[in-house]
């Protein structure tokens, strides 16, 4: 993975990567509170990867702004 210091990127490890985007959506919830944050979710992925995604919304971030293209 890449991050972005000082407007160039470069190379990081998986956990400084994936820390730096849980500061991201965490900055932005607090900012602007939960509803901030929206995810969709794709109906080709399974039952489980779509049940991990609106659970990872609805718990972590506190959203309900969560949705697939299921209906289709």
């Amino acid at each position: 993975p890449l991050v972005r210091d000082h407007g160039s990127l470069r190379p990081a490890t998986w956990d400084e990567a994936l820390d730096r985007a849980a500061q991201g959506f965490r900055a932005s919830v607090d900012r602007h509170g939960p509803s901030t944050f929206g995810m969709f979710s794709c109906s080709k992925a399974t039952n489980e990867v779509n049940y991990v995604a609106q659970k990872f919304a609805r718990v972590a971030i506190g959203s309900n702004n969560i949705d697939s293209c299921n209906r289709t």
